[in-house]
């Protein structure tokens, strides 16, 4: 399955939550709470299956991270077979993806501006050009925007965002278009909006 190209505010509002990160979707769920379509605000609703419990919570998942369905029973092998609880695992491996890391470090306004801005090599990583934005990343990488790019109108903001937090794991320099990997992020740098357990449970059947 590819990657979702329709419209993001549809998916904020199916899911009820904004997955993308964007204030103008916490706009949108303000003014539209209900779910998208002509009925979305009146269309009675029985009680959901477990499977269609688990099934919206793995598609919250993959259009959260912008990633394939492949990709997502991929990643999920991979924790499973680790020594961790799937579930933590799963969501690390994630949050190590190199667009990922770059929108965590306030490089990126959203995901998916940072999986592009990968795709077009507009990033080093360990001083070498990259355009892979699944690379996994580990402590003691350093990621920046290449020279050539760094006058783009696109970290304009970022230079003079001065309210991004970035997360706890990353040493983040905005002025410098500059981040390093300082540890892997852990169960308190996980977004909350996920029930991993009901994506084992789709998965593991």
């Amino acid at each position: 399955m590819s990657r979702y190209t329709g419209a993001k505010g549809r998916l904020v509002r199916r899911f009820g939550v904004n997955i993308f990160g964007s204030d103008k979707f916490d706009k949108l769920l303000n003014k539209r709470p209900h779910g998208p379509g002509m009925h979305g605000n009146t269309r009675r609703r029985g009680k959901d299956s477990e499977y269609k419990k688990q099934l919206l919570e793995k598609q919250k998942l993959r259009f959260m991270y912008g990633i394939t369905e492949r990709q997502l029973r991929n990643y999920y092998k991979k924790a499973a077979s680790s020594k961790e609880t799937t579930g933590s695992a799963l969501l690390k491996l994630l949050e190590r993806r190199l667009d990922n890391a770059v929108y965590r470090a306030g490089l990126a306004k959203t995901r998916s501006q940072a999986r592009q801005m990968v795709n077009h090599g507009l990033f080093l990583l360990n001083g070498r050009r990259v355009s892979i934005p699944s690379i996994q990343i580990r402590p003691g990488d350093v990621f920046e925007v290449r020279t050539k790019s760094s006058s783009s109108p696109l970290f304009t903001d970022v230079k003079e965002n001065k309210e991004f937090d970035h997360a706890r794991w990353l040493k983040s320099d905005q002025k410098a278009l500059k981040a390093e990997i300082s540890e892997l992020p852990g169960e308190d740098d996980f977004d909350k909006l996920i029930a991993t357990h009901l994506i084992i449970e789709f998965y593991s059947k």
